[in-house]
């Protein structure tokens, strides 16, 4: 299984540094997301994959016991979306205003207009 999101997780990078490489700022803001996604992936790869085992102390037990979901990486997974949400959210409205007033989506044509 690591292997799949090993390959998967490629894949999410390669396209969003690609789609971020694009002239097109609706490209950017779509680069943008598969990068966040791949990291998100990667943060949930680091910690382990472990099926059925929550990370809970039994009452006759003083700590864990192995094998347990490392509640860690969820957690900053989660901060990782809100995050990410936000960013997408931010660079959505200043595109969206650059686009309203140069009426144009290309980076090279934006860089040579005059303000």
């Amino acid at each position: 299984m690591e292997i799949v999101l090993a390959i998967v997780i490629g894949v999410l990078y390669g396209a969003g540094v690609y789609m971020i490489l694009r002239r097109s700022l609706f490209k950017l803001i779509l680069g943008l997301s598969l990068l966040g996604h791949a990291s998100n992936l990667v943060i949930f790869v680091v910690g382990r994959l472990t099926r059925n085992a929550p990370p809970l102390i039994e009452h006759s037990a003083d700590t864990l016991t192995q094998p347990y979901s490392d509640p860690l990486p969820q957690a900053l997974i989660l901060t990782a979306i809100v995050i990410g949400f936000g960013v997408q959210a931010f660079a959505i409205v200043l595109i969206k205003r650059a686009h309203r007033i140069t009426h144009v989506d290309d980076f090279d044509v934006l860089s040579t207009q005059q303000a």
